[in-house]
């Protein structure tokens, strides 16, 4: 079921352009680059506490937009982004501070870093200035991530693990390494959009990503039933224009 809703948004994001003659008709294109700060963590099942983990983005965006219909700008964004997500674990007490490990003193901390390189294509809609102003936009669809690699931060050894005085005793993840190599996922964001005749689009925008795959696996005889990403992200983009539309109407 979860794939079929995948796929379908696949389909409705990649149509999106295929409606151009329908309202006023657009032609332009435009790439770019962008980058940002992303703010991550995994929806275990059962729960691991988590604190926000925290990490860069930034790549490549392209853009083609194909009609305005009524006051609606239509057009289909793809970027290929290089990703920074993980998980910090918030190692506490039942009175919520910090568990001390008994042989170095220090308050227990774990986090996983992991490197995706992030594929997203969205439907977006805009509404106000194209050429000269501001406009604000709202776009949305499916992501594929691919896995490229992964480390640990941690400062303790297993064996000396304050696993009593801690709220949570489920440890496995901090030792398995990542089981499926292909994330995917729907996101959708909302930003605001400054252009300027000559010089390009300045974007800042806030996105929020739901992975509907895990990182391990969901099985019976497997330890989580569910390990997906989720992710906020904040990022400004850059485009010029390489394809624009020769009509006098456009503002």
């Amino acid at each position: 079921m979860v794939k079929r809703f995948f796929f379908l948004t696949v389909l409705l994001a990649v149509t999106a352009a295929a409606k151009a003659q329908i309202g006023d008709y657009r032609n332009e294109f435009a790439v770019g680059f962008n980058g940002g700060y992303v703010f991550s963590n995994i929806g275990f099942t059962p729960t691991v506490p988590q604190s926000q983990h925290t990490g860069l983005t930034g790549g490549l965006t392209l853009r083609y937009t194909s009609e305005k219909y009524f006051n609606s700008i239509c057009a289909v964004v793809a970027e290929v982004n290089y990703t920074q997500l993980g998980w910090k674990e918030d190692i506490k007490t039942p009175d919520d501070e910090p568990v001390i490990n008994t042989v170095t003193g220090l308050a227990e901390s774990y986090q996983r870093d992991m490197t995706y390189l992030q594929i997203p294509v969205f439907a977006r809609l805009g509404w106000g200035r194209e050429r000269r102003g501001l406009q604000f936009f709202f776009q949305a669809g499916p992501q594929l991530g691919i896995f490229l690699n992964e480390k640990t931060k941690k400062n303790f050894e297993y064996s000396d693990i304050n696993l009593s005085s801690r709220t949570s005793s489920i440890i496995a993840q901090d030792t398995m390494s990542v089981e499926h190599k292909v994330d995917y996922g729907i996101a959708a964001g909302l930003g605001l959009e400054f252009s300027i005749p000559h010089a390009g689009h300045l974007l800042l925008e806030g996105r929020y990503y739901y992975g509907l795959g895990d990182i391990y696996g969901n099985s019976k005889q497997d330890y989580f039933a569910r390990s997906n990403i989720s992710n906020i992200v904040i990022k400004m983009t850059y485009l010029f224009d390489l394809v624009k539309s020769k009509n006098t109407k456009i503002k």
